[in-house]
């Protein structure tokens, strides 16, 4: 089953991107992604982005159209690899952008480049959030980093790692989303 979102910002903004469906994939909404780039103003033009488990790209794909310098999309689904690779070539973004097929948590291991914006929003089922953010806290980001964190809300959200702090948090139903920055 095929999905639909809409960019709501920046040169992309109104903009409708087709993506390829699956189990627990469930796009940022729109009104969490606008209090996110509003929270974020200033700070994404000329970023380096990382969307983990990034599913349709919505987070990470926003963020180009919002001024983002590059974008690395991790993402597991071969199918919704199919469907980044082809949104980002009809948004002829392919020179800022790169889709990587596999797994987030092996990803997060190796360490790569520095990024100043990640955006977190694994699938809530699979119980990935707490790894992700155990690995993301043993890298050395920089003070200017952020990071997105979305979870469900109930039973509750999770615990911030030791030296990172709470930018802005709010919830939007059964959804729990902040803005964390490492406290260093």
């Amino acid at each position: 089953m095929a999905g639909q979102l809409r960019i709501i910002g920046g040169q992309w903004r109104g903009r409708r991107l087709r993506f390829a469906g699956g189990p627990g994939l469930r796009p940022t909404a729109d009104r969490n992604r606008e209090s996110l780039f509003n929270w974020l103003q200033g700070q994404v033009d000329g970023a380096r982005v990382l969307d983990l488990f990034a599913g349709s790209g919505a987070l990470g794909l926003e963020a180009l159209s919002r001024g983002a310098a590059s974008a690395v999309f991790v993402e597991h689904s071969r199918g919704a690899c199919r469907s980044l690779e082809q949104n980002i070539a009809m948004l002829d973004a392919a020179g800022r952008a790169e889709v990587i097929s596999g797994d987030a948590r092996r990803f997060l291991r190796d360490r790569p480049a520095p990024f100043d914006l990640i955006f977190l929003d694994p699938p809530f089922a699979a119980d990935l959030l707490d790894p992700a953010l155990a690995a993301l806290a043993a890298w050395s980001l920089p003070g200017h980093s952020r990071i997105y964190v979305e979870a469900p809300l109930h039973p509750a959200p999770p615990e911030l790692p030791t030296g990172w702090g709470l930018c802005r948090e709010r919830s939007a139903g059964a959804v729990w989303f902040a803005l964390l920055r490492p406290l260093s």
